[in-house]
């Protein structure tokens, strides 16, 4: 695997552990993760992780807020990767 797609797959599986850390401290009544924390998690790529989740764990699922941001932030990457995609599989 590259190294490029190694670290996406890190940065995922950390924003998918971050909000399952969250979800946990929110059910014991503990204190939380900041949600700025929480999408600062999701900028580097790792909308995938963040969305698998919102939808697996259903954490965060019920506040629009931080839906609309992190579709913003979806759509970031998406945007992204459709203007650098021609330029990538000399990094992959």
């Amino acid at each position: 695997m590259t190294p490029l797609l190694s670290c996406l797959l890190a940065f995922n599986l950390l924003c998918f552990l971050l909000f399952a850390l969250d979800k946990r401290k929110a059910q014991r009544g503990q204190r939380r993760i900041a949600e700025k924390t929480l999408h600062l998690a999701t900028l580097p790529g790792a909308a995938p992780g963040a969305w698998a989740a919102i939808l697996l764990l259903h954490h965060k699922n019920r506040k629009a807020a931080f839906w609309s941001v992190t579709l913003a932030l979806t759509l970031l990457q998406g945007a992204l990767l459709y203007f650098t995609w021609p330029y990538l599989p000399a990094a992959l």
